[in-house]
């Protein structure tokens, strides 16, 4: 005699948000009748700040005194004690999304250093014009070795809407050496810690090319990408973590040269 249970939820993409009803039924499958002392369902939400292999030593010092935060909790019972029939038997549930007390319920996200299981903002458009030479570039040792080069461009916004892509453009104005590409990457900064300290995490999680080749200089190349929904969520800020994005304009110049430019992005859910 064997028995199956399985949870399905109504909506198709699982997606919800703070004060909607999460429902679906509860499908219990069996070739035999099953005795049972009732059915019960429970759902967490929970904020887990968990060790990276990089930070073994820096974060072990405050580690167990960041706990996992709960931020929602609920049970309902389903079905008093009894009888299943032979077959299959669906059950269906409903859960207010209520968090407990002053909580926030921070959208589900996975990271490096922060898990979160299971948040609405306001936008302002914040333009950002830029202008790279070897003058503007930030940690450069030899930079009178560098071959001259003038790169101008512009991002519409750098506070975005996680769902709308991040645009704007390039022109790369004039350059001595030979450029071989230009890319955009897309990085995930990830701070965890209490009074005893903090860690932190940078981690590229996309990489496109937007030109390739040695670009024709005064003219436009667009620059578009794409959030990916798996790896980013909305910019968070609290008392024991933070996640936040940054974009990095990135040209590789012959023979070896390579220009980063850094931008700050914050990403809301409007």
């Amino acid at each position: 005699m064997g028995t199956a249970l399985d949870i399905k939820i109504k909506r198709a993409n699982k997606v919800y948000h703070a004060g909607e009803v999460l429902s679906g039924v509860v499908v219990i499958s069996s070739k035999d009748s099953v005795q049972h002392q009732g059915v019960s369902l429970t759902m967490e939400g929970t904020v887990n700040l968990q060790l990276s292999a990089k930070s073994v030593g820096v974060f072990e010092a405050f580690y167990n005194s960041v706990k996992p935060i709960q931020i929602i909790n609920s049970t309902i019972e389903m079905v008093k004690p009894g009888k299943f029939p032979s077959g299959k038997t669906e059950i269906p549930f409903e859960f207010p999304l209520h968090v407990k007390g002053n909580k926030v319920l921070y959208e589900t996200y996975h990271g490096v250093f922060v898990n979160i299981q299971p948040q609405k903002g306001k936008l302002t458009p914040s333009p950002v014009d830029f202008t790279i030479t070897p003058e503007t570039l930030q940690n450069v040792k030899e930079r009178a070795l560098l071959p001259k080069f003038l790169i101008r461009g512009h991002l519409n916004s750098t506070n975005c809407v996680i769902t709308q892509p991040l645009t704007g453009e390039l022109v790369v104005e004039s350059s001595e050496a030979a450029i071989r590409s230009v890319e955009l990457q897309l990085v995930r900064v990830e701070t965890c810690g209490c009074a005893e300290g903090y860690a932190r995490d940078a981690t590229e999680i996309q990489n496109i090319q937007i030109a390739d080749g040695d670009v024709c200089r005064g003219l436009s190349v667009p620059i578009y990408m794409v959030f990916p929904r798996l790896f980013t969520c909305p910019t968070l800020e609290t008392t024991n973590f933070k996640v936040e994005f940054e974009v990095n304009i990135v040209v590789h110049l012959h023979p070896d040269h390579l220009i980063t430019e850094n931008f700050p992005l914050k990403l809301c859910r409007t």
